[in-house]
């Protein structure tokens, strides 16, 4: 087995005060300086490994996979929720010379069968639950070679697969982890990242040490999280986990923990306390609910006194917005609040010790992100995609904040406007292209380096970008008048507690319309508080005229903030819960839109009957 020895750390790090070229040549680093410090960790410490510890495992299952025959530029296919051994499987993948592929932990026999073939992986390193798919899936895949398992129980491996901790015990003892680092060059790829596919098969975007480490520094430059603490929630194959809880950790030496179910993210934050906090719209809008929930059965004569200081906080957030004086009464009363009460609903949520904390993917409704302003927790709104390492532009969180927008270019980025209002960004941090898919990457990539991003977006007076919409997602109603169903239905899902996904239909309609599901928590939360029955499912809810009636009072609410040619003026509450990586949504949430009007035709043409 190879060994990690002093020398071979020096060898592989990069002199102090230049930039690493590679991730592993940044790992290494990192190695080097923190080494007795905590690398990733579960939330109960049963798993905590020290970076040292991390490199001694990287280097030995490095070792193992050479022996398994992974040679230069080979994939990998990783599987897995959220757990240590991703950290450990990704990094010892890129030392032995491969390119990590990580899937959707969602995926089908028939989806792992497509992203693997496509990517020509020979080795898999998946989490135990997900053996029986890839036992499924390999009668369609005879270039896949060898499937390490990692097991709570490592004699319930099936036959035919291995288990880690034999592979990490029995590598090629020739194998030279520095001269395997060596040859990595910024030009190698780093990783497939495969899009979540609403319109069409998954694309393999192809990043590179170059992109991603370029990324790494541009975020460097507008915040420095190093020694902090991230918490690794997001699905491992998405970018934003990706950079966020792995690549810049492993460059900055942050400590990770691992919350494997996402649903639990609530709980874990006040147990961790990030330094840097990045989330899905839906996370924040579901947390000022929550909180809203908690602070509503304060008794009567607190109240009046929480509203006072919200209501001031906001006035407070709005005129900065507006770039207007706060005057100093306000501006006290405000101080006032923060000491006697949102300085602890800060600690109660654990986001109180915040660098930096951002939102992403979707638009997310002003008044969320007034709310938690208000408190103190300076939520920033960016933007980037897989194509783009996450990266390309964001609100400054020690600079202005322009709530609605998604902030000027990040350092290195170049951004600007095509004839159609389509956002074209330009860096370093650009994918090469698709992987099989030349077509696709000359429509993508012009010849002076712009990505078409397919997001149409404006860009003010001071360069910051604000998305109206997908491209290809733009409803254009009967009367040719163009909208963001996002912004409708993000509105939507911010007027109360009860509606957790909505679908507006409208293109090419005389007017809109909307699927809503019920929210699986607030739903029947709201029920108990309500008398109207405790322990229901959602669809029982979804059947109750009571709770119809509560939906469209939520639907009036936001259509109270819409123009009139947005507002929805008919509806169908669809029973049951639309889950990611089902039917309706992608693993990251996004609505699958052709799917769903396919699925619901029937129920959306009722909409249209007079």
């Amino acid at each position: 087995m190879a060994s990690s020895t002093a020398d071979q750390v020096e060898a592989a790090a990069p002199e102090e005060g230049t930039p690493a070229k590679t991730l592993i040549a940044a790992f290494h680093r990192t190695v080097a300086r923190h080494g007795d410090a905590t690398a990733v960790r579960t939330v109960d410490d049963s798993v905590k490994l020290t970076w040292t510890q991390l490199r001694e495992r990287v280097d030995a299952l490095a070792a193992g996979l050479a022996k398994l025959g992974l040679s230069r530029g080979d994939t990998v296919a990783l599987m897995f929720p959220n757990r240590a051994e991703f950290h450990l499987a990704d990094l010892a993948t890129v030392t032995a010379g491969g390119t990590p592929v990580s899937l959707y932990v969602t995926a089908s026999p028939e989806q792992i069968a497509y992203v693997l073939g496509d990517a020509q992986s020979k080795i898999a390193i998946i989490d135990e639950q997900f053996a029986e798919r890839f036992a499924a899936a390999r009668g369609d895949l005879p270039q896949l070679e060898h499937v390490i398992v990692v097991s709570s129980d490592p004699s319930t491996v099936p036959d035919g697969m291995l288990k880690l901790e034999d592979v990490e015990a029995d590598g090629d003892p020739s194998f030279d982890v520095a001269g395997s680092v060596a040859q990595l060059t910024p030009d190698d790829l780093a990783t497939l990242i495969y899009t979540s596919g609403t319109t069409g098969p998954p694309k393999g975007v192809e990043l590179t040490h170059r992109n991603i480490m370029s990324a790494v520094d541009g975020l460097l430059q507008i915040m420095d999280i190093s020694g902090g603490r991230v918490i690794s929630w997001l699905p491992n194959a998405h970018i934003a986990e990706r950079q966020a809880h792995h690549y810049i950790p492993v460059c900055l030496g942050v400590e990770i923990t691992v919350c494997p179910d996402p649903r639990k993210i609530a709980e874990v934050l006040p147990q961790v306390h990030p330094t840097w906090f990045f989330a899905v719209p839906r996370i924040w809008e579901k947390m000022k609910a929550g909180l809203e929930a908690k602070l509503a059965d304060a008794p009567a004569e607190a109240a009046e006194g929480v509203k006072k200081s919200f209501d001031a906080a906001i006035q407070k957030v709005r005129l900065e917005q507006a770039g207007q004086e706060v005057p100093a009464e306000l501006a006290a009363a405000v101080e006032q609040a923060d000491a006697n009460l949102f300085v602890h609903l800060r600690g109660a949520l654990g986001l109180d010790q915040l660098v930096a904390c951002n939102v992403g993917a979707a638009p997310t409704p002003p008044e969320v992100l007034e709310f938690f302003h208000a408190i103190g927790v300076k939520i920033a709104e960016l933007w980037g995609m897989s194509e783009t390492c996450g990266y390309g532009t964001t609100n400054p969180p020690s600079g202005l904040i322009k709530i609605g927008t998604v902030g000027p270019p990040a350092p290195g980025s170049e951004v600007k406007l095509g004839e159609d209002g389509e956002l074209l960004v330009r860096g370093p941090f650009i994918t090469r292209g698709y992987r099989n898919l030349p077509e696709k990457t000359a429509e993508a990539l012009d010849d002076e380096g712009w990505l078409h991003t397919g997001d149409i977006a404006t860009i003010d007076d001071d360069g910051y970008v604000k998305i109206v919409d997908r491209k290809k997602e733009l409803i254009i109603n009967a009367a040719g008048k163009n909208m963001s169903p996002a912004n409708i239905e993000a509105e939507l899902k911010s007027a109360g507690p009860l509606i957790g996904q909505a679908a507006v239909i409208g293109d090419a309609r005389p007017y809109n319309t909307a699927l809503i599901v019920l929210d699986a928590d607030g739903a029947p939360a709201y029920a108990a508080r309500a008398g109207i029955g405790e322990g229901l499912s959602l669809d029982e809810l979804a059947q109750r005229d009571e709770i119809r009636a509560a939906v469209e009072a939520e639907i009036e609410k936001a259509n109270a903030k819409l123009s009139r040619v947005e507002q929805i003026k008919k509806f169908h509450l669809v029973s049951g819960d639309w889950l990611p990586g089902g039917d309706e949504l992608t693993p990251t949430m996004k609505l699958k839109r052709k799917p769903i009007a396919e699925k619901y035709g029937s129920q959306i043409e009722a909409l249209y009957q007079q």
